[in-house]
C-alpha cells in the first residue's frame, strides 16, 4: 500500500473497511497490518476529561494501558476480539516499535503548520492520528540509540515533540479519549499491506526546520 504524498486523505464513515468502530479498527491494525494492540484504561465516564485510572493526575486520561500492561499487546484476533466484545467502547491503544511504528507527536497547531509546511517542500509523509491537543506522524520503527543520535546532532529540539518509541504507546481512531476523540488527520489508504511510514530522521528534521524557520512555536501539552 503506498501513500500519495501531500494528499489529505480522511476517513469516510461506513467506507466498508471495518475502522469506524473500536473493534473493526482493532482488528485491522493487529491482524491485517500486524501491529500489536491492547484496550486503554479509557476516560471517566462520571468526570468529563478525567482518566478510568486510579491517577487523579492522569496526564494521558484515558489514552494509556491499565489491565492489561503494555506487554500484553498482541496481534492475535482472537484475543484482540475478545477484549472489545467485553469491553466495546475501550480506546485502542498501540504498543509503538519493534514490528509496529514509531511516531513523533507536537501540539496540534504546531502540528497543523509543520504538516503543511512539509507538504509544500514536497516531503512524503505516512499516516498522521490526531487528537484535539496533539497531532501524532507515524515513522519506521527506531532504536533509543538511534533516536539518540539524532538528537545529540540537533543544535535545537523543540520541547514540546514527544517521541513514541519502543517501549510506548500511542491511541490510535477512532479511540474515545479524556482528551477528544482521537482520528486520522491523514489516514492510511485501505488495503490489506500494513501502510508506509517514513524515517525518523526525514521527519525530526523536516519537522524541526519548519518549527524553526517558520517561527512556529508552543508551549509543551
Amino acid at each position: 500500500m503506498r501513500e500519495i504524498p501531500g494528499r489529505r486523505r480522511r476517513p469516510t464513515p461506513g467506507r466498508g473497511d471495518g475502522t469506524s468502530e473500536p473493534i473493526g479498527a482493532a482488528l485491522t491494525y493487529a491482524a491485517r497490518w500486524g501491529w500489536p494492540v491492547l484496550p486503554g484504561v479509557a476516560p471517566d465516564a462520571r468526570r468529563p476529561g478525567r482518566c478510568g485510572c486510579s491517577d487523579p493526575a492522569c496526564t494521558v486520561p484515558g489514552a494509556h494501558p491499565f489491565e492489561p500492561g503494555l506487554l500484553a499487546a498482541t496481534t492475535d484476533a482472537r484475543m484482540v476480539r475478545w477484549w472489545w466484545t467485553n469491553r466495546p467502547t475501550a480506546p485502542v491503544v498501540l504498543a509503538t516499535g519493534g514490528r509496529a511504528p514509531c511516531a513523533v507527536s507536537l501540539p496540534a497547531l504546531p502540528a497543523a503548520r509543520a504538516v503543511r509546511a512539509l507538504d509544500r517542500a514536497g516531503m512524503r509523509l505516512g499516516p498522521v492520528v490526531a487528537s484535539p491537543a496533539r497531532w501524532a506522524i507515524l515513522v519506521k520503527p527506531y532504536s533509543l540509540e538511534q533516536l539518540g543520535e539524532l538528537l545529540h546532532a540537533k543544535d535545537f529540539v523543540p520541547g514540546s515533540l514527544r517521541f513514541h518509541g519502543e517501549g510506548g504507546y500511542l491511541a490510535l481512531p477512532p479511540s474515545g479519549t479524556g482528551a477528544g476523540r482521537i482520528r486520522w488527520q491523514r489516514a492510511p489508504l485501505p488495503g490489506s499491506a500494513s501502510p508506509w511510514a517514513p524515517d525518523v530522521e526525514a521527519v525530526v528534521d523536516a519537522v524541526v526546520d519548519a518549527l524553526t524557520h517558520t517561527g512556529v512555536s508552543a508551549p509543551e501539552l
